[in-house]
């Protein structure tokens, strides 16, 4: 594997890091389409996120609130894979993070909030579907704990969402455009934790490969851009990735001496 590493890290100067639900287990946030994820559990639970759903039935948002309100995310910590990816932007590596994840970990570990692109939006805001006010999460979770079941807009009386992407809506245009940015002017383009299912996100994985980049796959099982792949990894996340990063950062301070 570490001959493998080298290889895949050589003449790298700029990283795009893609990361997907995987990177944030060991941090005791489950994912959703493994083995043990909270959909393939429990394949109702998906209905809560459909936004056409969401925007119709108060049950619905009801169960929505209910989920978020003890998510084990709240007081998730960043694993070693965060950190990890935060070393590296701090070795002087060009790096930048492109997330499918919400959870705001990357942030927390140290990468710097302007490199890191929330593909999908992040948790810790509630937005207003109709003025489009943003309020801090805890806000509106404390009045769901205090007894509200559908919580409103206080000020236009609209129904409230987290600040994600939900199914059924489009990502953020200027966000997927810099995403794409990032794409094709990378390298390397790690995907990390992803399945690789949810586009257009995981197209961004073509995107390098089309552009010139090596593509690296580090996922516990299969996904549809396998074939693409200079590089697949299987072991955990949290073993390899800080190896792969210490490769990256090792040869940015050689370029730099």
């Amino acid at each position: 594997m570490d001959e493998a590493i080298a290889e895949w890290t050589r003449d790298v100067s700029r990283v795009a890091v893609l990361t997907g639900a995987g990177i944030s287990t060991d941090s005791g946030i489950p994912d959703y389409r493994g083995p043990d994820g909270v959909w393939t559990r429990d394949p109702a639970a998906a209905d809560v996120f459909a936004y056409p759903r969401f925007m119709s039935d108060p049950q619905v948002r009801t169960r929505f609130w209910r989920r978020y309100l003890d998510h084990s995310a709240w007081h998730a910590e960043p694993n070693a894979g965060h950190r990890a990816l935060a070393d590296l932007e701090r070795s002087g590596r060009a790096v930048r993070i492109l997330t499918q994840n919400i959870d705001g970990l990357h942030q927390k570990a140290g990468s710097s909030p302007r490199k890191v692109l929330e593909l999908h939006g992040n948790m810790h805001e509630v937005v207003c579907t109709g003025c489009r006010t943003r309020t801090p999460s805890a806000t509106v979770l404390s009045r769901v704990a205090a007894g509200e079941a559908d919580p409103r807009c206080p000020d236009c009386g609209a129904i409230l969402k987290l600040g994600v992407v939900m199914f059924g809506e489009h990502l953020n245009p200027a966000t997927i455009s810099a995403a794409e940015q990032v794409a094709r002017a990378c390298h390397l383009m790690l995907a990390v934790g992803s399945s690789l299912q949810v586009e257009p996100a995981a197209s961004l994985c073509a995107v390098a490969v089309e552009a010139g980049a090596r593509l690296v796959i580090v996922n516990r099982d299969p996904t549809p851009y396998d074939a693409l792949a200079a590089g697949l990894v299987r072991e955990p996340i949290g073993a390899v990735l800080p190896r792969i990063t210490a490769a990256l950062a090792g040869s940015a301070s050689r370029a730099a001496g």
